[in-house]
């Protein structure tokens, strides 16, 4: 992006302009402690001012210590009081009732539970649930229905996942945020590009000629390993 200036202020504005134009003046957000989650905290700290934003931490039982601290940090930084649930006693009878095991059944249990508790936060003190997702998650369709794809706005949804990096340093995220490999954090050792097979760069890349230069699959030699094109 060449106007990260411009970007920061047409979200602002974005975020401010859909929450109140039906009288609305709180945002409630999942801070994951992940740069899209940081991202969007700082936008709608500066839209909607520290004193509106919700933050809600809702760590599992398998979720990183890490991840923990920095959405804190996060929080710490904004001057926003987190509200920190652990949505282990949620989830963990629902797996026990049906004995899954299914690791992915698990990560889509966890991510509707928190968005259950995002929804029934927004409701209790009139807000709007801010998500998360950014372009390249939603043209893959890399997320959870009903779970983080669910949301009253969508910052992010016009930015491919190499540019929320760009804005992050442009909004002075903090760099091991920036800096680690991205994980929805659902089970141990999980992460982003492991399961989709390839770079978030490479993926970019290829969605940026798929959908901005129009160029046909067939036309679009592009192969990486053990995945042909």
């Amino acid at each position: 992006m060449k106007d990260l200036a411009l970007v920061k202020s047409a979200l602002i504005y974005f975020i401010r302009e859909e929450i109140t134009k039906f009288g609305f003046r709180k945002g409630v957000l999942g801070l994951s402690g992940g740069v899209d989650s940081s991202v969007v905290a700082y936008l709608m700290a500066e839209a909607l001012g520290p004193e509106n934003c919700e933050f809600l931490i809702m760590p599992y039982k398998t979720t990183s210590k890490e991840s923990v601290e920095d959405a804190l940090l996060v929080s710490s930084i904004l001057r926003v009081e987190p509200k920190v649930i652990d949505i282990t006693p949620f989830v963990d009878p629902i797996i026990e009732r049906f004995g899954i095991k299914d690791k992915n059944r698990v990560g889509n249990i966890q991510a509707r539970i928190r968005m259950i508790l995002l929804y029934d936060r927004s409701a209790e003190i009139n807000g709007l649930v801010v998500g998360t997702s950014n372009k390249t998650e939603l043209l893959l369709g890399y997320g959870t229905l009903y779970g983080d794809l669910a949301h009253a706005i969508n910052p992010l949804g016009d930015l491919y996942k190499t540019e929320v990096w760009e804005l992050a340093r442009f909004l002075g995220v903090p760099e091991r945020i920036i800096n680690k490999k991205p994980s929805a954090d659902l089970w141990p050792g999980q992460t982003d590009e492991d399961e989709l097979g390839l770079s978030y760069k490479e993926a970019d890349e290829i969605l940026k000629e798929l959908v901005e230069n129009f160029r046909k699959p067939e036309r679009f030699t592009y192969f990486w390993e053990g995945k042909g094109g």
